[in-house]
């Protein structure tokens, strides 16, 4: 069990600090690159919590980094010394196969989107790295094996429920919000920590792969037809 530390007013989740037990578990992140300790974990299980966080953090004067899936490559996902709002647990997918939409939660993983969405036939168009995180991804354009015929992950987005550094719970889509909702497709975790996002779904029945070999004297023929 990780030991609870309440040390965050309003806070419902577990809090871990570098005493807890448990606590190079969750300060591990995928890139082992980033080796970091926070004074801070903050496990969120709902947007209050979140919001809980981002106040402690402020009246602290506590540098933040938001975990989802941890796969940020520049080591975005930790920080020394600050405060790790951590979403691993607001993982929720809810699909809605009859308007082909999906609520996903801030902390969910795209494989956890895949799982939910393909027993309905139907997909987001996302990356291609099953424990990446969905919001990370989203929120930074999202590229994957379906985007040439669906776009980026980005195009699919219809709403995004997010906590503001002033810890406000707001929504964004095209009609509410949307400036922000303009900004938040593809540009980063800058305007708030995501706590769910809807995407639309699209329906596939076939997928195709395998391995394309052609001989060397063909190589011009090859980049010729690609260029």
């Amino acid at each position: 069990m990780v030991q609870t530390v309440s040390v965050i007013e309003g806070f419902v989740g577990e809090v871990v600090v570098p005493e807890s037990e448990g606590y190079e578990q969750f300060r591990t992140v995928w890139n082992a690159m980033h080796d970091r300790r926070p004074a801070v974990i903050a496990l969120c299980e709902s947007p209050e919590d979140v919001a809980a966080a981002i106040r402690y953090a402020r009246a602290n004067d506590l540098r933040i980094a938001i975990r989802g899936g941890g796969h940020s490559l520049p080591g975005f996902s930790t920080v020394d010394g600050g405060l790790v709002i951590d979403l691993r647990r607001l993982n929720a997918v809810e699909v809605h196969p009859d308007t082909r939409r999906v609520t996903v939660q801030g902390g969910a993983l795209l494989g956890d989107v895949d799982r939910a969405a393909q027993k309905y036939g139907l997909v987001v168009p996302a990356g291609v790295i099953s424990h990446t995180g969905a919001g990370g991804l989203t929120l930074g354009g999202g590229v994957g094996r379906l985007m040439r015929r669906f776009g980026l992950t980005i195009d699919s987005l219809l709403s995004a429920d997010l906590v503001t550094a002033a810890g406000e719970q707001v929504h964004a889509s095209a009609d509410v919000n949307p400036d922000l909702f303009w900004a938040l497709r593809g540009g980063g975790g800058n305007f708030g920590v995501v706590t769910a996002l809807e995407f639309q779904l699209y329906p596939v029945s076939q997928l195709y792969g395998g391995t394309l070999m052609f001989p060397i004297e063909r190589a011009y023929d090859l980049l010729s037809a690609y260029s």
